[in-house]
C-alpha cells in the first residue's frame, strides 16, 4: 500500500492567520507553530517551533504595509535555514503593485523593488515558489528573480461566482444574462471587464475620462448603453473608493438602475467605505478577504468572501 505524500507545513503572517485556518481545513496542510514577542522598543522577535526540516512549506502572508512585508521576509528565511525542501510564498495581496513602472524621471518603481527583496529569499533545495492573486499588471509576476518562481493566480472562478451572486436574480442557473451590464472605472481596465463579461454573457460597458489640468479626472461619455440596467462595475481594487464614485456617477447619470461593485481586493483606505456608502449612488460592495482591511470592513454593504477555497484548488493541482 503507497502511502500519502506528507502534508505540507503551513505557516502564516500575523495579518493572515484566520486565512490559513480556513486554508488548512480545506486542503493537505499541518498547522505549523511560531513564537512571537514584541519588544518595548518596537523589534519582533519569532521562532519557529516546529521542525521544518526537509518539509514541504507554505507561508501564507500579503505585502500590505512595510511590517508584514518584512515579517514575510524574516520569517521565510528562518523557514529555509531551518531546512525546509522546498517553499511557497502565498501573497493574496501584493503591494505597491499601481507602481510598476517610472512614469517621470527618478520614480522608484516600489512594486520592483519589493519583488527583488523577496527573490533575495535564500533558496530551498527544491526551489522556491511566489503565488501571487490578481495583480494589478501582470507583468509585475516577472519582477521576481532567480530564486523564487512566480505564479500568477488569476481569481476568475471565484469573481465570477461573486458578480453572479451580486447580480441575484439578474442571472439564471445556466448563466445567461437577463438585464445587467458588467462596467469598469475606466478604459484601462476593459480588457478585463470585457473577458469576464464574455463568459457572463452580458454586455461590458467602460467610461471615458479627461485628465484635468488640477490632476483630477472627469468622465466624458459612456461606451454603452446602461439605461434601466443593473450595472456591476468590476475593479481589480478598491483603496479610496474616488474613481469608483465617479464612474457610479456616470453610470447613474446614463441611466443605469442600480450600481453594485465587486473587486478582488478590498484595501479601503480610511474613510473609503463611508465614501462609497454616502454617495448614495453604490447599493452594494463585494469583495475577497485577500487583503485583511477586507474583513474588518465587512457590514451590510460590504460583503465578503473567502479566497482560502481558490487556494486550497491550487494547492490540490501540486
Amino acid at each position: 500500500m503507497v502511502s500519502p505524500p506528507p502534508l505540507k507545513l503551513l505557516f502564516s503572517t500575523r495579518s493572515y492567520i484566520d486565512m490559513a485556518s480556513e486554508l488548512a481545513a480545506l486542503g493537505p496542510f499541518e498547522v505549523g507553530s511560531l513564537e512571537r514577542k514584541d519588544f518595548a522598543d518596537g523589534e519582533h522577535y519569532m521562532r519557529v517551533t516546529s521542525s521544518v526540516m526537509g518539509r514541504d512549506v507554505v507561508l501564507l502572508g500579503g505585502t500590505v504595509n512595510e511590517t508584514d512585508t518584512l515579517e514575510i521576509y524574516d520569517l521565510a528565511c528562518g523557514l529555509v535555514d531551518g531546512g525546509a525542501h522546498r517553499l511557497w510564498l502565498v501573497i493574496p495581496y501584493f503591494g505597491y503593485s499601481t507602481m510598476e513602472r517610472a512614469v517621470k524621471a527618478g520614480e522608484v518603481v516600489t512594486a520592483k523593488t519589493r519583488a527583488r527583496l523577496l527573490s533575495s529569499i535564500p533558496l530551498p533545495g527544491s526551489g522556491a515558489q511566489a503565488v501571487l492573486l490578481d495583480l494589478h499588471v501582470d507583468s509585475i509576476a516577472w519582477y521576481f528573480e532567480g530564486n523564487v518562481r512566480p505564479t500568477h493566480l488569476q481569481g476568475r472562478p471565484l469573481l465570477l461566482d461573486i458578480i453572479r451572486s451580486v447580480a441575484g436574480d439578474g442571472v439564471t442557473s445556466g448563466g445567461a444574462a437577463l438585464d445587467f451590464v458588467l462596467a469598469s472605472t475606466d478604459a484601462g481596465r476593459a480588457k478585463i471587464v470585457e473577458s469576464l463579461a464574455n463568459d457572463l454573457r452580458v454586455p461590458a460597458s467602460f467610461v471615458f475620462k479627461r485628465r484635468l489640468d488640477s490632476g483630477g479626472t472627469e468622465v466624458t461619455a459612456v461606451s454603452a448603453g446602461v439605461a434601466g440596467k443593473h450595472v456591476i462595475i468590476y475593479d481589480d481594487m478598491i483603496r479610496t473608493g474616488g474613481s469608483l464614485v465617479g464612474a457610479a456617477a456616470a453610470y447613474k447619470a446614463s441611466g443605469a438602475s442600480r450600481v453594485s461593485v465587486v473587486a478582488t481586493h478590498g484595501v479601503f483606505a480610511p474613510g473609503a467605505v463611508e465614501k462609497l456608502r454616502d454617495s448614495g449612488i453604490i447599493d452594494l460592495v463585494a469583495v475577497t478577504d485577500s487583503h485583511p482591511n477586507a474583513r474588518r470592513a465587512a457590514c451590510d454593504f460590504v460583503t465578503v468572501r473567502g479566497v482560502a477555497p481558490l487556494l486550497a484548488a491550487y494547492f490540490a493541482s501540486q
